[in-house]
């Protein structure tokens, strides 16, 4: 084993059992013992399967973004993230292009951790960002970063471009 290949974990099994649950609804039940439920456009009784790609993608940067703000120590008091997503009108309909704006709030933020929690999270520890840039989708990362004791210290800018085609650094 070459010292490269050492520093990867194991690889991880992830199951999850799909139900039929009315004409075009299914039940997912996760390996982890959690529900998802998923429909089409007709029932709209549960988002779309590719919606729920879209939370996995905003979701799993939101918890990168955070999680590495604590560790830089910044006190992040309100932090949303806005996703929007331009999906190809032709079968497969993949996502084209995706925009992610991370939107935090909290009193003498670092531009400079903040640049580098999203820059980390889109090149190294989102799997989903990593699945979604190696295929034809193109992500653009952002951030707007605010105090809510003062308006006047708005900073906003795009960080990073990953995708199309770019495969992930996966050793096997």
């Amino acid at each position: 084993m070459s010292a490269r290949s050492a520093r990867f974990a194991p690889s991880q099994v992830k199951t999850i059992e799909v139900l039929l649950d009315g004409d075009m609804r299914y039940e997912a039940t996760t390996g982890s013992g959690h529900i998802v439920l998923a429909d089409n456009r007709d029932g709209n009784m549960a988002p779309r399967p590719t919606e729920l790609v879209l939370v996995g993608l905003a979701t799993c940067t939101a918890m990168d973004v955070i999680s590495i703000c604590r560790k830089k120590r910044q006190r992040v008091e309100r932090y949303r993230v806005h996703l929007r997503a331009e999906q190809r009108a032709q079968y497969p309909q993949v996502f084209t292009r995706i925009d992610l704006m991370h939107d935090l709030e909290g009193h003498a933020l670092s531009e400079t951790a903040i640049r580098r929690s999203v820059e980390l999270s889109a090149t190294k520890y989102c799997p989903v960002s990593a699945m979604l840039s190696a295929g034809a989708t193109e992500i653009h990362h952002a951030y707007r970063i605010s105090d809510p004791r003062d308006p006047a210290t708005l900073r906003e800018a795009e960080v990073i471009v990953t995708g199309p085609n770019q495969p992930p650094d996966v050793v096997v």
